[in-house]
């Protein structure tokens, strides 16, 4: 089942001419993701053209959506436009939409946020690698990529992975393949400060799924979310939980990578982190090479 997303979802791309939205739509399309429509106002009627595919790209998403039958939206708009491309989605009543684009103001979020709670319309990102479910093909092609994150490194499994950071959920991902051990999802919810989809969230519908079968979730320093996911985790999951929390070396009070990951007030350090997640019986990993050792000798794989 996977989460989210399957093979079978139907896509579209909202920025599909410009370069970096155009390079991964084509990356995507090569997957096997079924991209059905692209959205760039002022270029109606326009296809995108991509070996076999042939992309239509429309005014608007309610548009693109209405004909296509599309459900779920990547945002690669750029920052001043883009918490408007998220709100198009919402109101065009998409299911999921996945903002890929990074340095969205935050009282553009903040606006986004109290727009969409709520409603029918979840929202991955912004500032994230998207997300995977890999498929049943060669080098899991034939799944569902919106995003991103390389799809290669991908293997259909039952592994279900969470992370703020794209470069640990491709570390992650990689260490669980190169071991013969594939993915259900893997879903990269993004390090800013406001974001639609949280750990905790992501880790209920890992939980519902029975297709997945262990947890990996990845943090970092900054608020409170992953404090949240590790207390529910331990009085709800039953699935083996490993984690790793990024930032052990910050300083306090100074911003590292993400814009989320500062240390406030003696709020979000990684040794609290660290200390609820064990609480909660989820095994740490001490370093990010060893994520899926952690996991599997957790699991008893190992």
């Amino acid at each position: 089942m996977a989460i989210l997303v399957t093979p079978q979802t139907r896509v579209l791309v909202q920025g599909i001419t410009g370069s970096f939205g155009a390079k991964h739509a084509q990356l995507s399309l090569d997957y096997g993701s079924h991209i059905v429509a692209g959205v760039t106002p002022g270029k109606g009627g326009q296809f995108f053209e991509h070996g076999s595919h042939k992309v239509p790209i429309f005014d608007t998403v309610e548009e693109a959506a209405h004909q296509t039958g599309a459900t779920v939206s990547a945002v690669f708009v750029p920052p001043p436009f883009a918490a408007d491309a998220i709100l198009e989605s919402a109101d065009a009543g998409l299911a999921l939409v996945v903002a890929i684009t990074e340095g969205i103001p935050i009282n553009d979020m903040i606006r986004v946020k109290a727009k969409i709670q709520g409603g029918k319309t979840r929202l991955i990102g912004p500032n994230c690698p998207g997300l995977v479910t890999p498929g049943e093909g060669k080098d899991s092609h034939g799944g569902c990529r919106i995003g991103i994150a390389p799809g290669y490194i991908h293997k259909k499994g039952n592994v279900g992975v969470v992370s703020r950071s794209g470069t640990l959920t491709y570390e992650a991902v990689w260490q669980l393949t190169s071991r013969g051990y594939g993915q259900s999802t893997c879903v990269g919810i993004g390090g800013d400060p406001v974001n639609g989809t949280s750990h905790l969230d992501v880790l209920q519908m890992f939980n519902e799924d029975p297709e997945t079968e262990a947890i990996i979730m990845i943090g970092e320093i900054g608020g409170s979310a992953e404090e949240e996911a590790a207390e529910w985790a331990g009085a709800h999951c039953k699935k083996p939980i490993a984690g790793f929390i990024a930032g052990t070396t910050a300083p306090p009070g100074r911003r590292m990578g993400h814009a989320g990951a500062i240390v406030s007030g003696g709020k979000g350090t990684a040794e609290g982190k660290i200390a609820a997640m064990k609480a909660a019986g989820i095994a740490v990993a001490e370093t990010p090479s060893v994520m899926a050792e952690t996991l599997l000798r957790l699991w008893g794989k190992l």
